[in-house]
């Protein structure tokens, strides 16, 4: 191969990709604003239904109201920087396009793997917890059960194989669904929300029915400070909204609906999660909903009777299925962009006649079912674990994206910025320091500690991995190019995939 098809900058090395190589991965423009605020609701939609009530376990009614607060805080501030960086980067990259064009390839490699991490684990603890709410609604409708025979695991399976195909059969598909099962699931909240009103179930006072642990009180049971370790638990409210810039490529007008969608879905989980956070425990008790693997079930079963809660709740099953096909579409994205880029194998970032990101579905599949597999039957309990995982790769990603935010508003001085943060600078810094905060509480959390071990073995294999063989064989996709043209070149939709662009980067010696 020629010098010319060759550059090597930061330690890693660019070539000039093969032939026909961006025309065997491409995606199709189907999305508009709709669609995108569907697959943002449809994510983080399963957060009002399970995952959230751990907080309560941890730091009691008010204490996970005052975490819910400041998540509020950081993922709008969060949320205004990510859009701002998206609708100035519109090409699938997401994380990992920020942070390539701010920090380099090996920024751009550890912020985009922390993504992985954070989609396919997410994607894992929504199986699980949507096979748990089957196999409930099973087992008060006909008296079968495949956890009392310690069979969940089919669950799984049948939900990946279901939704690794539903995501692979196209992208307009995924976003009709998207719309349609968001709207369902909003109409089954507001069914239970109206449920609880006038049921005459819910009590202010079950909402501090919780004991009162030493320095506590009846507001914050077990004191100021388990409020950092309900923060994770309150993020479940909104963890994949971020996921938005991911649609990029197959967006209409990311530059503008990008922003719209991520603000309004924003927005929109606000008033469901404060409802569900209200409401849930307000009608079964913060106790008991504290410890349920079901809580919008148990929730149901505390206004109506237990058959017709069953039926409800096969609907509110839509919900967490909901999320499980968002945020299945995030991490097929994400691998796909850093596939694409040579830093994954890239046979992952193959889309086929369908302009579907499959392999990289089935991919994560794989690793999200054996992920499961392996907590819950070597003796943890798979939900917690896993899920603990998803935000610890969350907030990392997290934190190095509003890094990057700073950066490239100093860096990129001249690129161009379609949507600006009202926020600026100073909204960054201060949703990276929330970001980080999580991150510590984590950390220095005993019963985290697992889950954090086992993420970090995870991440020093992948860097390993990539400083042996993948740093050798990177590709100017659309995010590389960006980054290497100081944010001139790069828009998928004006610039193309590799062609002129790719040469006259490669060009430069």
């Amino acid at each position: 191969m020629a010098a010319a098809d060759k550059l090597s900058v930061s330690g890693v090395t660019y070539s000039h990709a093969e032939d026909g190589y961006f025309e065997k991965r491409r995606l199709k423009r189907t999305a508009g604003f709709w669609g995108i605020w569907g697959i943002g609701i449809a994510a983080v939609i399963s957060g009002d239904f399970s995952g959230w009530n751990g907080g309560l376990a941890v730091a009691g009614w008010g204490g996970l109201v005052l975490a819910f607060g400041l998540v509020i805080v950081m993922f709008l501030l969060m949320i205004n920087s990510i859009a701002e960086m998206a609708a100035a980067m519109p090409h699938t990259g997401g994380a990992y396009s920020f942070a390539r064009a701010a920090m380099g390839p090996w920024g751009g490699f550890v912020t985009g793997f922390a993504e992985t991490i954070e989609y396919v684990m997410t994607t894992a603890v929504v199986t699980y917890f949507s096979a748990q709410y089957a196999d409930q609604i099973l087992d008060t409708l006909v008296g079968v059960s495949l956890q009392e025979q310690s069979m969940m695991w089919v669950w799984w399976l049948i939900l990946y194989v279901l939704f690794v195909g539903l995501n692979s059969i196209g992208a307009n598909t995924s976003f009709r669904f998207a719309i349609i099962v968001a709207i369902i699931s909003l109409g089954i909240l507001a069914v239970f929300a109206v449920l609880s009103v006038t049921s005459g179930a819910f009590d202010v006072a079950k909402l501090f029915d919780q004991p009162v642990q030493e320095g506590g009180s009846a507001f914050l049971p077990f004191g100021f400070w388990a409020v950092i370790a309900a923060m994770p638990f309150a993020m479940w409210f909104f963890l994949g909204i971020e996921e938005l810039p991911l649609v990029a490529e197959e967006a209409h007008d990311p530059e503008k609906d990008i922003p719209r969608a991520s603000l309004w879905g924003f927005a929109t989980l606000i008033v469901t999660g404060g409802t569900v956070l209200l409401l849930n425990p307000g009608v079964v008790g913060a106790e008991a909903t504290a410890g349920s693997l079901e809580p919008l079930l148990d929730g149901f079963r505390s206004v109506i009777p237990d058959d017709l809660a069953a039926v409800l709740s096969a609907f509110a099953l839509i919900g967490l299925l909901a999320s499980l096909q968002g945020i299945m579409f995030a991490y097929g994205r994400n691998v796909y962009s850093l596939s694409r880029a040579g830093y994954y194998p890239k046979f992952l970032s193959l889309t086929g006649r369908r302009q579907t990101p499959y392999v990289a579905l089935a991919a994560g599949a794989v690793v999200g079912f054996f992920s499961l597999f392996i907590a819950e039957y070597g003796g943890a309990t798979a939900g917690s674990i896993v899920l603990n995982i998803a935000v610890w790769g969350a907030v990392i990603a997290y934190m190095l994206q509003m890094v990057s935010y700073v950066i490239l508003r100093r860096k990129f001085p001249n690129a161009r910025r379609p949507f600006r943060s009202v926020f600026g600078i100073p909204g960054a810094i201060i949703a990276g320091v929330l970001a980080f905060v999580i991150w510590m509480g984590e950390n220095l959390n005993p019963a985290y500690t697992p889950a954090i071990v086992a993420a970090i073995i995870v991440y020093v294999i992948a860097l390993v991995l990539f400083a042996v063989f993948g740093r050798r064989n990177l590709v100017l996709s659309p995010e590389e190019e960006y980054a290497m043209s100081g944010g001139l070149h790069g828009d998928p939709e004006t610039d193309g995939y590799g062609g002129s662009v790719e040469d006259e980067i490669l060009g430069r010696r």
